[in-house]
């Protein structure tokens, strides 16, 4: 691994798994369809088999209406993941949207997909 998650060697007991959703995943802001995806990821993270996240969902950006969004300039870092680069929607939520353009070796199945805050989106799997 050329660039290995710190977060990991520091909190062994630590997991992050991805996985195909099981539905089509469907975003909504304000009865606005976001996006729609058949090929969305499931990510799931526990610590000491203990949920400590809740189950987000990572989009390609095909099946995202990108235009609807603009890049900010806020970032994030995390340990397991790498830096978050994060999007608002036009006219709306800021920083509601975030992307992981180089994540550590460990989470390359999310690289460059989009996630939302579920709590600031209307995101049903069916």
């Amino acid at each position: 691994m050329s660039n290995p998650a710190p977060g990991f060697s520091k909190y062994p007991k630590h997991k992050i798994t991805t996985r195909p959703a099981a539905a089509r995943v469907q975003v909504k802001y304000a009865g606005e369809v976001i996006a729609d995806s058949a090929s969305a990821l499931e990510m799931h993270e526990t610590h000491e088999g203990s949920v400590v996240a809740p189950l987000v969902y990572y989009l390609p950006r095909k099946d995202v209406r990108m235009e609807r969004l603009a890049r900010s300039s806020h970032q994030t870092q995390c340990p397991f993941k790498g830096t978050a680069s994060y999007y608002s929607v036009k006219n709306g939520l800021e920083n509601a949207v975030w992307s992981y353009e180089q994540p550590y070796d460990e989470l390359l199945a999310i690289k460059e997909l989009v996630a939302f805050y579920p709590d600031k989106f209307e995101i049903t799997a069916s």
